[in-house]
């Protein structure tokens, strides 16, 4: 009965887990509930981690002596790492949090794998279902985990360009297949069919090791512009991942959490495929991130500097405006001010939407988490299926920051590296306002025909800076202050 107790409090507590992440990741998918989805799914995942204590009322004899220290060192743990994600998640730079998601992508992914090693240098992978299922786990993990970091140091500026050789794809398809043979290889030595050639540890120890090669070598050749597709693949697999493991454990919480986590990770990469124009399994087995060498279309016109103040007024004599940010935005933290400038045109009686592009910034919903922090309206931004028609008659179309999501070449430049990939069509406002910091070009390396337009005008300069000039020119006009 002393037994029983606890275990029907675990059992329970892992079914309300569950139910929490659940409900909580249904919140998220609207901005309105996102935030307190993220609070409910929190809860749950609180309750998984004390409900996870009551396990010490099953241990063995032999571990009884051990406790004291285990629980000691688990306290420990969580304390450390709660105090440094309260620490980071508040200090964190909205431009940082593409290298905050990707870390903490990583340590879900290495959490899983932890686990799996737990089970298999324990020998307490039983029978050959159990020992595949967390062989895969720990593949799967390791990967995240390896993959997530070149990720980060990609985005962090650390490693500054994709690391592409030639024969990449086939000594990476060999560093799978060896991975795959040394794990078939543990299966076969466990149940006696095949003659171990070296002990067990150090096969398990090759089988890591080679696990987090495959995550490195997958993502060196990542250039900047897929990178919303990495982090919603490592996000995949450490769903994947951490729901194998809790196979393994025989845990409901970890199981359901894992696979809802998985499948909403695989939802959203299909979304960002199709958002880029390109399949699964072009994003996993090509050369991934990798520009076709191609001779850019011959592009006309010229270049057309104008002041921000000038920039500022022509909307505020506008009848409608549609502002599409981008990375240089979050660059420049430039929200607050852009919302700002947003109300002047409104108190004018001018028309504002904002539309956002699935893959602008450098991970998935950047840009709506961006001006959801600067207080825009929800019903104020819209996705590029929803507001793409309306460009043509709108009268402004006001861009910042953003680069190849409003490329007309997708549509005209079939040698382009990202012809087919649907963007918003800035270019069929009757006018167009670029705000950039100098004439560079986007993560795909290609010149933006919609900068040489008969109908654009050039921006130039820092982003917050821009938007000021244009609110005292605005202001200038004698309009009312803004509440």
């Amino acid at each position: 009965m002393f037994t029983f107790i606890p275990q029907l409090v675990i059992g329970t507590a892992d079914l309300a887990a569950a139910l929490l992440f659940m409900y909580g990741l249904w919140r998220m998918s609207s901005p309105v509930t996102a935030p307190s989805g993220i609070r409910v799914a929190g809860l749950g995942m609180l309750v998984a981690v004390f409900a996870s204590f009551l396990y010490v009322f099953g241990v063995s004899a032999a571990a009884r002596p051990h406790l004291p220290v285990n629980i000691g060192l688990a306290v420990i743990a969580l304390a450390a790492g709660g105090g440094v994600a309260w620490w980071s998640g508040r200090r964190v730079a909205m431009t940082s949090m593409p290298q905050m998601v990707a870390l903490y992508n990583g340590m879900g992914g290495g959490a899983a794998g932890a686990i799996a090693a737990v089970e298999l240098f324990g020998n307490k992978a039983q029978g050959a279902t159990q020992l595949v299922v967390t062989l895969i786990g720990a593949l799967i993990g390791a990967v995240s985990l390896s993959g997530s970091l070149i990720a980060w140091a990609k985005l962090n500026g650390v490693i500054k360009k994709p690391l592409r050789v030639k024969g990449q794809q086939i000594f990476n398809a060999a560093s799978m297949a060896a991975t795959l043979a040394v794990g078939s290889y543990l299966v076969y030595a466990a149940h006696g069919v095949a003659e171990p050639w070296m002990t067990a540890p150090r096969l398990i120890e090759l089988y890591f090791a080679l696990a987090l090669l495959c995550g490195v070598l997958m993502t060196l050749p990542i250039g900047g512009a897929d990178m919303p597709v990495v982090i919603s693949i490592y996000n995949a697999f450490t769903g994947l991942a951490v729901g194998l493991e809790g196979y393994v454990l025989q845990n409901p919480a970890l199981m359901i959490a894992g696979m809802v986590v998985g499948a909403a990770g695989l939802l959203l990469t299909l979304l960002m495929a199709k958002a880029m124009n390109r399949s699964v399994a072009n994003v996993l087995f090509t050369n991934f991130g990798a520009a076709p060498l191609h001779k850019q279309g011959a592009i006309t016109g010229s270049l057309k500097p104008t002041a921000p103040g000038d920039a500022g007024i022509a909307m505020r004599y506008s009848s409608s405006v549609i502002i599409v940010p981008g990375y240089g935005l979050a660059v420049a933290q430039g929200q607050g001010k852009l919302y700002e400038f947003v109300k002047l045109l409104q108190t004018g009686g001018v028309s504002v939407k904002f539309a956002v592009h699935p893959v602008a910034g450098r991970m998935p919903g950047q840009m709506d988490v961006l001006l959801a922090e600067a207080g825009v309206p929800y019903d104020m931004i819209f996705q590029l299926e929803d507001i793409n028609d309306e460009f043509a008659s709108t009268d402004v179309a006001l861009v910042i920051g953003a680069n190849d999501v409003v490329n007309p070449a997708a549509r005209t430049d079939k040698s382009s590296p990202i012809f087919g990939m649907p963007i918003l069509n800035a270019d069929r406002a009757k006018r167009v306002f670029v705000v950039k910091r100098g004439e560079g070009k986007g993560y795909a390396g290609i010149v933006n025909a919609l900068f040489y337009a008969d109908n654009c005008d050039m921006v130039y300069g820092d982003a917050q800076a821009v938007l000021i000039k244009m609110i005292e020119a605005v202001r200038g006009l004698g309009l009312p202050a803004v509440a």
